[in-house]
Protein backbone atom coordinates (compact mmCIF):
# COMPACT_ATOMS: atom_id res chain seq x y z
CA UNK A 1 0.00 0.00 0.00
CA UNK A 2 1.19 3.47 -0.63
CA UNK A 3 0.53 6.39 1.36
CA UNK A 4 0.28 10.20 0.56
CA UNK A 5 0.43 13.43 2.65
CA UNK A 6 -3.37 14.27 2.87
CA UNK A 7 -3.44 17.71 1.43
CA UNK A 8 -1.27 19.85 3.49
CA UNK A 9 -2.51 18.52 6.99
CA UNK A 10 0.84 16.10 7.78
CA UNK A 11 -2.08 13.32 8.27
CA UNK A 12 -0.73 10.23 5.71
CA UNK A 13 -3.49 8.27 4.23
CA UNK A 14 -3.45 5.19 1.91
CA UNK A 15 -3.66 5.74 -1.64
CA UNK A 16 -6.59 3.60 -1.58
CA UNK A 17 -9.70 4.28 0.55
CA UNK A 18 -12.73 2.37 1.92
CA UNK A 19 -16.11 3.70 0.83
CA UNK A 20 -18.96 2.25 2.68
CA UNK A 21 -21.64 4.00 0.40
CA UNK A 22 -22.62 -0.20 -0.33
CA UNK A 23 -23.05 -1.26 3.37
CA UNK A 24 -26.56 -1.41 4.31
CA UNK A 25 -30.00 -1.12 1.88
CA UNK A 26 -27.59 0.24 -0.67
CA UNK A 27 -25.60 -2.93 -1.17
CA UNK A 28 -27.62 -5.68 0.96
CA UNK A 29 -24.34 -6.15 2.66
CA UNK A 30 -25.14 -7.40 6.07
CA UNK A 31 -23.13 -6.04 9.51
CA UNK A 32 -21.39 -9.61 9.25
CA UNK A 33 -19.87 -8.58 5.53
CA UNK A 34 -19.40 -4.97 6.36
CA UNK A 35 -16.83 -6.03 9.54
CA UNK A 36 -15.67 -8.44 7.32
CA UNK A 37 -14.59 -6.05 4.39
CA UNK A 38 -13.52 -3.67 6.90
CA UNK A 39 -11.16 -6.10 8.68
CA UNK A 40 -9.45 -7.26 5.79
CA UNK A 41 -9.08 -3.39 4.03
CA UNK A 42 -7.51 -2.54 7.62
CA UNK A 43 -5.35 -5.03 7.75
CA UNK A 44 -4.15 -5.09 3.64
CA UNK A 45 -2.86 -1.43 4.78
CA UNK A 46 -6.03 1.15 4.10
CA UNK A 47 -6.52 3.38 6.87
CA UNK A 48 -9.29 5.62 5.98
CA UNK A 49 -12.72 4.77 5.87
CA UNK A 50 -15.13 7.04 4.27
CA UNK A 51 -19.12 6.99 4.54
CA UNK A 52 -22.00 9.79 4.99
CA UNK A 53 -25.21 10.31 6.71
CA UNK A 54 -27.19 9.88 3.66
CA UNK A 55 -25.97 6.28 2.88
CA UNK A 56 -29.19 3.98 3.67
CA UNK A 57 -30.34 6.48 5.85
CA UNK A 58 -27.56 6.60 8.89
CA UNK A 59 -27.32 2.43 8.21
CA UNK A 60 -24.00 2.52 6.71
CA UNK A 61 -22.01 4.70 9.57
CA UNK A 62 -23.94 2.58 12.30
CA UNK A 63 -22.51 -0.67 10.42
CA UNK A 64 -19.13 1.20 9.90
CA UNK A 65 -19.32 2.41 13.24
CA UNK A 66 -19.95 -1.30 14.79
CA UNK A 67 -16.84 -2.81 12.60
CA UNK A 68 -14.02 -0.44 13.58
CA UNK A 69 -15.30 -0.93 17.30
CA UNK A 70 -11.57 -1.58 19.09
CA UNK A 71 -9.39 0.04 16.27
CA UNK A 72 -10.36 3.38 16.12
CA UNK A 73 -7.24 4.71 16.65
CA UNK A 74 -5.87 2.78 13.63
CA UNK A 75 -8.42 4.52 11.40
CA UNK A 76 -8.65 7.91 9.68
CA UNK A 77 -12.60 8.33 9.82
CA UNK A 78 -14.42 10.34 7.34
CA UNK A 79 -18.39 10.73 6.74
CA UNK A 80 -20.41 13.75 4.89
CA UNK A 81 -23.28 16.09 5.45
CA UNK A 82 -25.87 18.23 3.38
CA UNK A 83 -27.98 15.80 1.49
CA UNK A 84 -31.23 15.32 2.64
CA UNK A 85 -32.09 13.72 5.72
CA UNK A 86 -35.72 12.96 5.05
CA UNK A 87 -38.84 14.77 3.84
CA UNK A 88 -38.77 18.28 6.70
CA UNK A 89 -37.15 20.86 4.43
CA UNK A 90 -35.08 21.34 7.25
CA UNK A 91 -32.53 18.15 7.50
CA UNK A 92 -30.83 18.93 4.92
CA UNK A 93 -28.30 21.39 3.66
CA UNK A 94 -25.52 23.67 4.82
CA UNK A 95 -27.19 25.66 8.04
CA UNK A 96 -25.32 25.80 10.75
CA UNK A 97 -28.91 24.93 12.44
CA UNK A 98 -28.38 21.37 10.47
CA UNK A 99 -25.27 20.94 10.42
CA UNK A 100 -25.15 20.91 14.22
CA UNK A 101 -27.79 18.25 14.49
CA UNK A 102 -26.68 16.30 11.32
CA UNK A 103 -22.89 15.76 13.04
CA UNK A 104 -24.17 15.11 16.08
CA UNK A 105 -26.41 12.58 14.62
CA UNK A 106 -23.41 11.05 12.99
CA UNK A 107 -20.83 10.69 15.80
CA UNK A 108 -24.14 8.93 17.84
CA UNK A 109 -24.29 6.45 15.23
CA UNK A 110 -20.10 5.79 14.26
CA UNK A 111 -20.43 5.14 18.56
CA UNK A 112 -17.60 7.79 18.63
CA UNK A 113 -16.70 11.16 20.06
CA UNK A 114 -15.12 12.97 16.80
CA UNK A 115 -14.76 12.08 13.02
CA UNK A 116 -11.54 13.16 11.25
CA UNK A 117 -12.95 14.99 8.14
CA UNK A 118 -15.99 15.78 7.78
CA UNK A 119 -16.87 16.52 4.42
CA UNK A 120 -20.23 18.76 2.79
CA UNK A 121 -21.82 16.12 0.24
CA UNK A 122 -22.38 18.76 -1.99
CA UNK A 123 -22.66 22.22 -2.60
CA UNK A 124 -25.85 24.17 -1.04
CA UNK A 125 -26.61 26.78 -3.01
CA UNK A 126 -29.04 28.15 -0.73
CA UNK A 127 -26.58 28.68 2.21
CA UNK A 128 -23.73 31.21 2.11
CA UNK A 129 -20.05 30.24 2.26
CA UNK A 130 -19.43 31.91 5.31
CA UNK A 131 -22.63 30.57 7.09
CA UNK A 132 -21.40 27.06 6.51
CA UNK A 133 -17.79 27.92 7.19
CA UNK A 134 -18.43 29.26 10.30
CA UNK A 135 -20.77 26.70 11.69
CA UNK A 136 -17.42 23.93 10.41
CA UNK A 137 -14.90 25.83 12.34
CA UNK A 138 -17.00 26.05 15.53
CA UNK A 139 -17.61 22.17 15.69
CA UNK A 140 -13.86 21.87 14.61
CA UNK A 141 -12.70 24.58 17.54
CA UNK A 142 -15.27 22.12 19.81
CA UNK A 143 -13.09 18.59 19.06
CA UNK A 144 -15.90 17.07 16.98
CA UNK A 145 -14.01 17.14 14.32
CA UNK A 146 -10.50 17.53 13.01
CA UNK A 147 -10.53 18.75 9.54
CA UNK A 148 -13.38 19.50 6.94
CA UNK A 149 -13.58 19.15 3.19
CA UNK A 150 -15.68 19.29 0.41
CA UNK A 151 -17.53 17.26 -2.19
CA UNK A 152 -18.54 17.58 -5.68
CA UNK A 153 -17.98 20.99 -5.78
CA UNK A 154 -17.49 22.94 -8.90
CA UNK A 155 -14.03 24.65 -9.42
CA UNK A 156 -15.29 28.25 -8.73
CA UNK A 157 -17.07 27.26 -5.83
CA UNK A 158 -14.15 25.86 -4.24
CA UNK A 159 -12.05 29.42 -4.66
CA UNK A 160 -15.03 30.84 -3.33
CA UNK A 161 -15.14 29.03 -0.17
CA UNK A 162 -10.76 29.35 0.06
CA UNK A 163 -11.46 33.21 -0.15
CA UNK A 164 -14.42 33.29 2.25
CA UNK A 165 -12.49 31.45 4.65
CA UNK A 166 -9.30 34.09 4.41
CA UNK A 167 -11.37 36.81 4.45
CA UNK A 168 -13.35 36.01 7.78
CA UNK A 169 -10.46 34.13 9.15
CA UNK A 170 -12.08 30.76 9.60
CA UNK A 171 -10.60 27.51 9.16
CA UNK A 172 -10.91 26.04 5.49
CA UNK A 173 -11.88 23.49 3.28
CA UNK A 174 -8.52 20.85 3.34
CA UNK A 175 -9.91 18.45 0.81
CA UNK A 176 -12.19 18.06 -1.78
CA UNK A 177 -13.91 14.76 -3.53
CA UNK A 178 -14.73 14.80 -7.00
CA UNK A 179 -16.21 12.05 -9.32
CA UNK A 180 -12.64 10.55 -11.40
CA UNK A 181 -12.11 7.53 -13.88
CA UNK A 182 -10.66 7.30 -17.28
CA UNK A 183 -14.25 7.79 -18.62
CA UNK A 184 -14.89 11.30 -16.51
CA UNK A 185 -12.12 13.02 -16.76
CA UNK A 186 -13.59 16.55 -16.63
CA UNK A 187 -12.21 17.68 -13.36
CA UNK A 188 -8.19 17.50 -15.13
CA UNK A 189 -9.72 20.56 -16.98
CA UNK A 190 -10.47 23.07 -14.03
CA UNK A 191 -11.01 20.88 -10.23
CA UNK A 192 -7.47 19.88 -10.01
CA UNK A 193 -5.89 22.91 -11.14
CA UNK A 194 -7.51 24.46 -8.10
CA UNK A 195 -6.95 22.09 -5.35
CA UNK A 196 -3.51 21.75 -6.18
CA UNK A 197 -3.38 25.47 -6.14
CA UNK A 198 -4.63 24.90 -2.37
CA UNK A 199 -2.79 22.44 -1.80
CA UNK A 200 -6.04 20.22 -0.99
CA UNK A 201 -5.98 16.83 -0.67
CA UNK A 202 -8.82 15.27 -3.24
CA UNK A 203 -10.14 11.58 -2.79
CA UNK A 204 -11.80 10.66 -6.04
CA UNK A 205 -14.93 8.75 -5.52
CA UNK A 206 -15.77 6.46 -8.81
CA UNK A 207 -12.93 5.37 -10.17
CA UNK A 208 -14.50 2.41 -11.84
CA UNK A 209 -16.91 4.73 -13.06
CA UNK A 210 -20.17 2.86 -11.70
CA UNK A 211 -18.77 -0.47 -12.62
CA UNK A 212 -17.79 0.31 -16.31
CA UNK A 213 -14.28 -0.15 -15.31
CA UNK A 214 -14.60 -3.25 -13.27
CA UNK A 215 -14.08 -5.84 -15.82
CA UNK A 216 -17.80 -7.00 -15.73
CA UNK A 217 -19.52 -4.87 -18.43
CA UNK A 218 -18.27 -6.10 -22.21
CA UNK A 219 -19.89 -5.57 -25.47
CA UNK A 220 -22.39 -8.33 -26.32
CA UNK A 221 -22.95 -9.55 -22.66
CA UNK A 222 -25.90 -8.43 -20.00
CA UNK A 223 -25.07 -5.95 -17.31
CA UNK A 224 -25.92 -7.55 -14.61
CA UNK A 225 -23.93 -5.28 -11.95
CA UNK A 226 -25.99 -4.49 -8.92
CA UNK A 227 -26.15 -0.86 -9.71
CA UNK A 228 -27.75 -0.90 -13.22
CA UNK A 229 -30.49 -2.99 -11.25
CA UNK A 230 -31.84 -0.15 -9.63
CA UNK A 231 -30.01 3.19 -12.09
CA UNK A 232 -31.49 1.64 -15.48
CA UNK A 233 -30.67 4.77 -17.75
CA UNK A 234 -27.08 4.63 -16.73
CA UNK A 235 -26.59 1.38 -18.02
CA UNK A 236 -28.72 1.06 -21.23
CA UNK A 237 -26.82 0.73 -24.33
CA UNK A 238 -29.10 3.03 -26.65
CA UNK A 239 -28.08 5.92 -24.91
CA UNK A 240 -25.36 7.50 -26.49
CA UNK A 241 -23.14 8.40 -23.92
CA UNK A 242 -23.05 4.88 -22.71
CA UNK A 243 -22.84 3.44 -25.74
CA UNK A 244 -19.37 6.01 -25.64
CA UNK A 245 -18.56 4.52 -22.53
CA UNK A 246 -18.53 0.78 -23.92
CA UNK A 247 -16.72 1.52 -26.86
CA UNK A 248 -13.90 3.21 -24.62
CA UNK A 249 -14.00 -0.01 -22.31
CA UNK A 250 -13.54 -2.06 -25.29
CA UNK A 251 -10.48 -0.16 -26.41
CA UNK A 252 -9.20 0.16 -22.41
CA UNK A 253 -9.72 -4.12 -22.29
CA UNK A 254 -7.60 -3.94 -25.09
CA UNK A 255 -4.96 -1.86 -23.15
CA UNK A 256 -5.26 -3.33 -19.87
CA UNK A 257 -4.49 -7.12 -21.65
CA UNK A 258 -1.42 -5.78 -23.42
CA UNK A 259 0.12 -4.44 -20.11
CA UNK A 260 -0.73 -7.51 -18.18
CA UNK A 261 -3.04 -5.94 -15.89
CA UNK A 262 -7.04 -6.24 -15.13
CA UNK A 263 -8.98 -3.45 -15.75
CA UNK A 264 -9.27 -2.72 -11.86
CA UNK A 265 -5.73 -2.12 -12.15
CA UNK A 266 -6.16 -0.08 -14.95
CA UNK A 267 -8.51 1.98 -13.47
CA UNK A 268 -7.04 2.81 -10.19
CA UNK A 269 -3.75 2.92 -11.49
CA UNK A 270 -4.80 5.88 -13.69
CA UNK A 271 -6.83 7.77 -11.05
CA UNK A 272 -4.20 7.51 -8.58
CA UNK A 273 -1.64 8.75 -10.54
CA UNK A 274 -2.16 12.00 -11.17
CA UNK A 275 -0.46 14.28 -8.50
CA UNK A 276 -3.09 16.19 -7.55
CA UNK A 277 -4.97 12.58 -6.22
CA UNK A 278 -4.56 12.01 -2.96
CA UNK A 279 -6.12 8.82 -2.93
CA UNK A 280 -8.85 6.71 -4.92
CA UNK A 281 -12.18 5.74 -2.99
CA UNK A 282 -12.89 1.75 -3.21
CA UNK A 283 -16.45 0.98 -2.47
CA UNK A 284 -16.36 -2.74 -2.60
CA UNK A 285 -20.05 -4.89 -2.19
CA UNK A 286 -18.41 -8.36 -1.37
CA UNK A 287 -15.20 -9.41 -0.27
CA UNK A 288 -14.45 -10.55 -3.46
CA UNK A 289 -14.73 -7.33 -4.59
CA UNK A 290 -12.18 -5.93 -2.10
CA UNK A 291 -9.99 -8.14 -2.82
CA UNK A 292 -10.20 -7.72 -6.74
CA UNK A 293 -9.65 -4.23 -6.03
CA UNK A 294 -6.86 -4.25 -2.97
CA UNK A 295 -4.79 -6.03 -6.30
CA UNK A 296 -4.51 -2.61 -6.98
CA UNK A 297 -2.96 -0.87 -3.96
CA UNK A 298 0.59 -1.16 -5.53
CA UNK A 299 -0.05 -0.72 -9.61
CA UNK A 300 1.77 1.73 -11.10
CA UNK A 301 0.96 2.59 -14.99
CA UNK A 302 4.00 3.17 -17.24
CA UNK A 303 4.15 6.36 -19.36
CA UNK A 304 3.15 4.25 -22.64
CA UNK A 305 0.02 3.08 -20.55
CA UNK A 306 -1.09 6.45 -20.02
CA UNK A 307 -0.63 7.77 -23.40
CA UNK A 308 -2.58 4.88 -24.83
CA UNK A 309 -5.73 5.48 -22.45
CA UNK A 310 -5.05 9.72 -23.33
CA UNK A 311 -5.66 8.39 -26.90
CA UNK A 312 -8.84 6.52 -25.80
CA UNK A 313 -10.53 9.13 -23.88
CA UNK A 314 -9.01 12.78 -24.19
CA UNK A 315 -7.55 14.66 -20.97
CA UNK A 316 -10.65 17.05 -19.53
CA UNK A 317 -13.13 15.29 -20.82
CA UNK A 318 -16.44 13.57 -19.64
CA UNK A 319 -17.89 10.54 -21.47
CA UNK A 320 -21.13 11.49 -19.24
CA UNK A 321 -21.24 15.09 -18.47
CA UNK A 322 -24.76 14.06 -16.53
CA UNK A 323 -23.11 11.98 -14.32
CA UNK A 324 -21.17 14.36 -12.90
CA UNK A 325 -23.61 15.93 -10.04
CA UNK A 326 -22.02 19.08 -10.15
CA UNK A 327 -23.80 20.99 -12.71
CA UNK A 328 -24.62 24.65 -12.14
CA UNK A 329 -28.77 24.38 -10.65
CA UNK A 330 -29.28 27.31 -13.53
CA UNK A 331 -28.65 24.28 -15.75
CA UNK A 332 -30.82 22.34 -14.42
CA UNK A 333 -33.74 24.26 -13.59
CA UNK A 334 -35.23 26.77 -16.39
CA UNK A 335 -36.29 29.35 -13.88
CA UNK A 336 -33.09 30.59 -12.20
CA UNK A 337 -31.94 31.55 -16.00
CA UNK A 338 -34.80 33.67 -17.04
CA UNK A 339 -36.04 36.79 -15.06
Amino acid sequence: MQYRSLGRTGVQVSSLVLGAMNFGRIGNTTQEEASAIVGAALDAGINLIDTADVYSGGQSEEMVGKAIAGRRDDVVLATKATLPMGDERNRRGGSRRWLVTALDNSLRRLGVDHVDLYQMHRWDPTTSDEETLSALTDLQRAGKIRYFGSSTFPAYRIVQAQWTARERHLSRYVTEQPSYSILQRGIETHVLPVTQEYGMGVLAWSPLASGWLSGAIRAGQEITTNRSGFMRQRYDISVPANRAKLEAVEQLATVADEAGLSMIQLALGFVTAHPGVTSAIIGPRTADHLRSQLAAADTVLSTDVLDAIDAIVAPGVDLAPAEKNDTPPALLDPALRRR
